[in-house]
This record gives structure tokens, sequence and C-alpha cells, in this order.
């Protein structure tokens, strides 16, 4: 059976009844983890086999890791710090920045991938123009420059730890004040402001290699009155054509308020799919999940399947012992704990 176009999360700390329907179904093609699937490294490593095993070839496995407020696995795990740290050190030196960052990089992907996780949802693109609560310290800076720099240097560092890289939230979610998890968002500027701003992080990325990218649920009317996700125009005409961007498109969370403007949940992910994505999110809306595995009808196509197959973590990756034996491993996890934490503060378990 083949990867399916639909990720969708599961209830706890281990697979249930119901959650094992769900992932056998031929829509699904991978499962986003949360920090209530999270108790222990061990108990992480045995809920990824078990999602592994559910299916052949094995289901892709994502989690929303990027540091900062956003990382769903926390004891056990080098806390990574908001990705503005970086942005405050690129600031004083930028060749240390893209040290850290790449440091930083290899620590998040190579703990991740020793516990059976694919990718991450990193890194955030979006510019910190001031106004956004949601994004916040979650952007590396204002500057593109050095937003482009610091996360080329993150990306280098994820592959190093066997990950891709996800870039989002296309084109730019960090000039609106609203959050697209409760409101709708409209970002009133003009295509060419956008383009000279927003655009260029993911320019360079995408140039750079970057695997996947995730667009945000904002409504841009002086370019299209479809939020990004739904939008043919910045997916397909911007990001695919504009942009030369040949890997995979993941819609944001269906289940999210910035998607109610498409319709019911089936018709959100069809008109994500029409516009470009190849592959949809449904996030705690198990009711929404069924309801989408139930009614939508569609044939993923051959080139998006060998997208999302090029999303799986490299194969065997060193588990976290032979990490801990590897003294280069364990330098940077320890740079990457100090980014951001004032001297004298920064406690670290004994060895």
């Amino acid at each position: 059976m083949s990867l399916g176009p639909v990720m969708l999360d599961v209830e706890g700390l281990e697979l249930n009844a119901d959650d094992i329907r769900r992932l056998q179904h031929p829509l699904v093609g991978g499962v986003i983890l949360f920090a209530r699937n999270y108790q222990s490294p061990a108990q992480l490593k045995a809920l990824t086999a078990a999602i592994h095993e559910v299916r052949q070839p094995p289901l892709l496995i994502a989690v929303d890791h990027e540091g900062g407020r956003v990382q769903r696995f926390k004891e056990g795990f080098t806390r990574i710090p908001a990705m503005r740290e970086l942005g405050k050190i690129w600031d004083k030196n930028r060749k240390r920045a893209k040290e850290l960052a790449e440091q930083a990089g290899w620590v998040l992907a190579a703990e991740l991938r020793a516990y059976g996780v694919d990718f991450s949802f990193t890194p955030v693109l979006d510019i910190d123009f001031g106004n956004s609560a949601v994004i916040g310290n979650r952007a590396f800076h204002r500057n593109t420059e050095a937003i482009a720099e610091i996360a080329q240097a993150l990306m280098l560092g994820l592959k190093r730890g066997g990950m891709a890289t996800v870039g989002k939230h296309f084109p730019g979610h960090g000039f609106v004040a609203a959050d697209s998890h409760t409101e709708i968002p409209v970002d009133t500027r003009t295509f060419a402001q956008i383009e000279a701003d927003d655009l260029e992080p993911f320019r360079r990325m995408v140039d750079a290699g970057m695997h996947a990218v995730m667009p945000a649920h904002v409504i841009y009317p002086k370019v299209d009155d479809k939020p990004a996700g739904f939008s043919k125009i910045w997916l397909h005409q911007v990001l695919r054509r504009h942009l030369g961007f040949n890997g995979v498109i993941f819609s944001d969370d269906l289940a999210m308020e910035g998607a109610v403007v498409a319709g019911n949940v089936t018709e959100r992910a069809t008109a994500a799919f029409d516009a470009g994505c190849d592959m949809v999110l449904v996030c705690n809306r198990p009711d929404m999940a069924d309801e989408l595995l139930e009614s939508l009808d569609l044939k993923i196509s051959a080139v998006a399947m060998a997208r999302l197959a090029r999303m799986h973590g490299r194969p065997h990756p060193p588990t976290i012992t032979a990490l801990h034996e590897d003294a280069e491993f364990v330098a940077a996890v320890r740079n990457t704990a100090t980014i951001g934490v004032a001297e004298g503060d920064l406690q670290l378990p004994e060895a």
C-alpha cells in the first residue's frame, strides 16, 4: 500500500483501535505527534515503532519541534532555543550564529531520528515585523539576510541528523497580527511588497535545496481572495513556477479557524489539493478525520508519492547511546543548550 495524501494525529501514548483503523486507511500517509503523545523517550520509541508497523511502506511521522515554546518533547530531549536567540547572536557574530544553528539542527534532528520521528515542521521562515504574537520569537529575525543565512545553516544540521527541512508559513505569516489558529488573518500588502520582503527567505531556501513547504492560512486579497494554502496563484504560479520549488507542499492544519473559508473538511482538503498541496493535515479533530476519510475521493499522483517518499528520515539512524558516545555531538548538545542562556543560569545533567 502506497502512502496516502492525508496526515492525522493519534489520541494518546500508544495506539488504540480507532487510531489503527484510521492509519490503515489508504488515504493516510502520515502521523503528526503532539505533547500528549509523549511521556518518555522509551515510550516515544515504542509508539513510533507501532506506527511504522501499521503499514508498509511505513507511514511518515512528523512533529512540530522548532524550539522555544514550540517543542513537543522536552524531558529527555535537549531544549532547543527559540530561533530568535540565534538571530540575536547573528547581530553580533554572523559566523558564530551559523555555527550554532547548524549544531542545533543536528541535535534536533538526530535526537528525533533516534526515536523514530521522520521530520519536524521546521524552520519558521516568517519575518518578525513585530506584529504577530503567534510567530513572535519563533522567527529568526526581521532582516531577510539573517533569516536566510541562519535557516540554511540549520538545514545543514537537520540534513546531518538525517532529516528533511520544512519551511513555513509561505508566503509569510509575520506581518499580520491575527492568529490563524483562531481567526482568519488578512494581509493587505501588494505582491511587490511581499516579494521584496517575505518571499526572499523562501527563495533562498528553495535555491539551497529545501525539501518541503507549509503555506499560511492567511488571505492576501491583493493577490488572491483565498488563503495561500488554497490558492493556485500562490502555490502553483508563485511557489512552483516563480521560485522553482519541486518539493512537498503540506497544508497547514485544516481544522484551524483560518481554513473555514474553504467549507467543510472535505471541501477544504479538495481545495488544498486543487491548489497544489501534496499532503493535508487534520489535527485534534477525530470527527473531522473520519469525515474526510469517508468522503474524500482522490487518487494521489505518482509525482506526489515520490515527493512524500523523500520525507522519510535517514534509515538506521544512530541510537541515542551512540550519539552520546560521540564527543562532537555531545559538544553540539552543550552548545545548543547554552544558546540564549545567561551565564550562571545553565544547568546540565551530570555525566
